[in-house]
């Protein structure tokens, strides 16, 4: 029996020791948890604050850097977006959105190409060319050949006289030559590409327009100045008699420019001829205006006549194809004429070199005219400088 009790004992103790450990181990266990989420926490708590410090650090360095840039329309509306400035508007709780723009726009930092379209002037704007081409001065005719020839007289005796009742007349005689003056051509030339034709708007129209006035200046240089060598007209400052002053020379106290054309005038008049135009270079004539009588009125007073300009009731043409300093006077529609074979034509080839393989349009203009000096003597030619000193009293 006591064997029994002994062993039932042992049974018990085991039991108490048993549960003694058990307890033991979760006791422990529950320690070791409780720690863990003590630790956890902690740790939990110090990344928070940290991650805070961080978020705020970013936070402060983008401000700091936004404020140094310029903040464009594209930026501020991303930012916008960014911060839930339409998150309102998207979840119904606002009727509009907005955000705020932090800095100034200007069209040259903020638009790129052409946003404001710009409003364009139809055709091409150029400086003006002569208002009065020398053609218009002269008479004009048409011609078939590449000659015009004209006859004039070259030289006349003249034996008329008084005569007695039954004296034999005196005899005259004349001699008549041929003259000819061939025709000339003026021209020139543009190259240019087919696309640049069909995608410039009015370049045809422009080129039909400019072109033949350019043309008409190297025109009118061949009229006043040709030489009448190679392929130059004969011009007829290079035929026009020279200044002469005849009974005025040495007449004159402090010869002027005005001196001069009235004793130019006065050198047709003495040569039966009556002047229809006086041609000038601008800065002659404006520098006759300036002069001044004895009451210091201004010439300018008595020259014009209505807005045509006129010296001694002869018409003042203003050409800068004349030199400064140079002066032409004369009857034009008597004493010269222009013949024109080819009238100044604008015209468009393909067929021209290589044009048709390189993709260009070959644009000619040209004319061809003859000019007919018939009456040299209708003209009066010279410098003002040395016309002057042909006046001046000695």
């Amino acid at each position: 029996m006591e064997e029994n009790l002994k062993n039932q004992l042992d049974q018990f103790n085991s039991a108490i020791d048993s549960k003694i450990e058990k307890s033991n181990n979760e006791v422990v266990e529950n320690v070791v948890v409780k720690a863990n989420e003590i630790v956890k926490n902690e740790v939990s708590e110090l990344s928070n604050k940290l991650n805070e410090r961080l978020d705020a650090m970013e936070v402060s360095n983008k401000k700091a850097f936004s404020a140094k840039k310029r903040m464009t329309f594209k930026g501020a509306l991303n930012e916008a977006l960014e911060n839930g400035a339409i998150e309102g508007l998207s979840k119904g709780n606002s009727r509009s959105a907005s955000f705020e723009i932090k800095a100034d726009m200007t069209t040259g930092a903020d638009f790129t190409g052409e946003v404001i379209p710009a409003d364009r002037v139809p055709g091409y704007k150029f400086d003006p060319t002569r208002p009065t081409h020398i053609r218009q001065l002269l008479a004009q005719g048409s011609t078939q050949s590449d000659v015009v020839r004209f006859v004039k007289e070259s030289g006349y005796s003249n034996g008329a006289a008084a005569t007695a009742e039954g004296t034999t007349l005196t005899q005259s005689d004349f001699d008549m030559t041929a003259s000819d003056a061939n025709v000339r051509k003026i021209g020139t030339y543009f190259r240019i590409s087919e696309e640049m034709l069909a995608d410039t708007p009015q370049l045809t129209s422009y080129l039909s327009a400019r072109a033949p006035e350019k043309l008409l200046e190297v025109e009118d240089a061949q009229i006043l100045s040709g030489t009448g060598s190679g392929a130059q007209l004969s011009g007829i400052i290079t035929d026009a008699a020279a200044f002469a002053a005849g009974d005025l020379a040495d007449s004159v106290d402090n010869a002027n420019d005005f001196d001069v054309i009235v004793a130019a005038l006065n050198q047709l008049a003495a040569a039966n001829y009556n002047a229809d135009s006086i041609v000038l270079n601008p800065s002659d004539f404006h520098k006759i205006l300036l002069l001044k009588d004895t009451q210091n009125n201004y010439l300018k007073d008595q020259v014009y006549s209505g807005l045509q300009p006129v010296f001694m009731g002869v018409k003042v043409v203003l050409n800068t194809a004349i030199p400064a300093g140079n002066f032409l006077i004369g009857n034009f529609g008597v004493g010269t004429q222009l013949w024109v074979r080819d009238g100044i034509n604008v015209e468009f080839f393909r067929e021209d070199g290589t044009n048709v393989r390189d993709g260009f349009v070959t644009v000619r203009v040209s004319e061809r005219v003859a000019l007919t000096n018939y009456l040299p003597n209708a003209f009066v030619t010279g410098d003002f400088a040395t016309a002057k000193a042909a006046l001046e009293t000695p």
